[in-house]
């Protein structure tokens, strides 16, 4: 009995110790879990490194008859909260990467990462009810037949740990190499391609911002219209793709899968460009009515999606609601990730670009603030944005293209829509520099765009959607961006 006790003891180190390292590996990763597990937000980054030094700490104390008791109720304890925590997400239809080994290994949680911690439940449970002081053999008592033996297992859980993260970086580096090949290469040919016109990948219309209406012939060649597809009430993934594209073909398969898998959440749209005949050669002939065809390029440049594939995330009300998934990697994490959610919740979003992105505030409510007034007649305050929709713009007059877009809102005052927001400027400039500026819309004095900052305005020119005092957009950075905040085009 005394072997059986230590050989679970030694199990049970080995899985808290990959859990634990694996965190650890994977920061970014680990906050991502604990954060999709509805950790409030301050929390995130305490729980994201606290949770991997539980673990190994737990590991630890398996090695002691003495202390392994405490450590198999602190793991009983840890388990029941991590099983609670996953039913309780499954039964809200959410679907959050567990993270379990971090780095190492993850899913999603679904049944089988439930028994698989009921299994480990049952062994802590076991450790815990022989009491303190029947934790099986020590490891310094053993013979040293046995004590070799352990050493043995130990050293082989840790090679096979460290194999298994050499073939992770080899498999991330082929796919990197793949990728820069891609970009150089065409797939057909091998000639050098110019990407240069294509601009950086992290360029995108914010989030939030309405998609663009759009008129274009599917695969039958009917003419299907932007409102057309708004009607089934429903998140619609767009993706970028080419009949001449490799990766693109490559992600077919997985699209048909898709499609099946997750078609009462979202709709897969692809949007590419030549004949009819050679996109349902390549995507499948039973998605025809889900194949939009560009004469050119025409609804990809409108969205910066310039690199093929591209997938885009647009919720039921017709809002932008991700950043551009570049490559079929990205796209395939994009979708996962969408799988995952509760799409019916309010503010859902996906900022999956490159992680060099500040942390969106959509969804929050805007802090308490004070501002003066240009005009010294009245300050600016949070409840003033408690009300109707407001585009919230920071600029500096020092910046040439917040300078060029004064004769852009001159024009927009006189020629309002019904439907558009009202306008407040948050102005980084001393006030003896707006003398020349003869605008309807309030300015208000921000120096060092300290509340520009707070509500997610960074950078000059960059505007925001505030409605009933929520932020309800990502900054839109640059005129063209901005005025994509209200659906006007320039």
């Amino acid at each position: 009995m005394e072997i059986i006790l230590l050989l679970i003891r030694v199990f049970l180190f080995g899985v808290f110790a990959l859990a634990g390292l694996g965190k650890l590996l994977d920061l970014n990763g680990s906050e991502k879990a604990v954060r999709d597990f509805g950790i409030p937000e301050p929390a995130v980054k305490p729980a994201a490194v606290g949770l991997p030094m539980l673990e190994l700490l737990i590991a630890v104390m398996f090695l002691s008859t003495a202390l392994s008791w405490a450590g198999a109720i602190l793991a009983v304890l840890l388990l029941l909260a991590f099983i609670g925590g996953m039913i309780y997400q499954m039964a809200l239809g959410n679907a959050p990467d567990c993270h379990c080994f971090g780095q190492i290994h993850s899913q999603p949680v679904g049944r089988s990462s439930i028994i698989r911690n009921v299994g480990f439940l049952i062994l802590a449970l076991f450790l815990a009810v022989q009491g303190s002081g029947f934790q099986g053999a020590d490891l310094a008592d053993t013979n040293a037949g046995m004590v070799q033996a352990i050493i043995v297992l130990l050293i082989a859980l840790l090679a096979a740990t460290a194999v298994f993260l050499l073939l992770k970086v080899i498999e991330n580096q082929g796919s990197i190499l793949m990728r820069l090949n891609m970009l150089e290469l065409l797939a057909n040919d091998g000639v050098v391609v110019d990407r240069q016109e294509a601009g950086s990948p992290e360029d995108s219309l914010p989030i939030g911002a309405p998609f663009p209406d759009f008129e274009l012939p599917d695969a039958r060649g009917v003419n299907v219209k932007f409102e057309h597809l708004l009607s089934g009430r429903k998140g619609m993934l767009f993706m970028f793709v080419s009949p001449d594209c490799g990766p693109c073909k490559a992600l077919a398969p997985d699209v048909e899968k898709w499609r099946e898998e997750f078609a009462d959440k979202f709709r897969i749209i692809l949007v590419s460009r030549g004949t009819a005949a050679d996109n349902l050669e390549k995507f499948g002939s039973a998605a025809e009515t889900d194949t939009l065809i560009q004469r050119k390029r025409e609804l990809a440049e409108e969205v910066m999606a310039k690199w093929t594939p591209t997938a885009i995330f647009v919720d039921a009300n017709g809002d932008i609601a991700s950043h551009p998934a570049l490559g079929d990697e990205a796209i395939r994490e994009l979708i996962a990730e969408i799988g995952g959610r509760d799409l019916s919740q309010e503010f859902v979003h996906f900022a999956n670009g490159t992680g060099h992105r500040p942390a969106l505030k959509i969804g929050e409510s805007v802090p308490e603030f004070s501002l003066e007034s240009l005009e010294g007649n009245g300050n600016l305050t949070a409840k003033d944005l408690a009300g109707s929709r407001k585009l919230v713009l920071s600029w500096s007059l020092s910046c040439s293209h917040c300078r060029a877009m004064i004769d852009e809102i001159s024009v927009w005052e006189k020629s309002r829509a019904p439907g558009d927001p009202d306008l407040i400027i948050l102005s980084g400039s001393a006030r003896d520099a707006h003398e020349d500026i003869q605008l309807e819309s309030p300015i208000y004095l921000d120096p060092g765009h300290k509340v520009a900052a707070q509500i997610g305005l960074r950078g000059t020119p960059c505007g925001i959607i505030v409605e009933n005092g929520v932020i309800r957009t990502e900054g839109g950075i640059g005129s063209r961006n901005i005025w994509s905040l209200i659906g006007r085009r320039k």
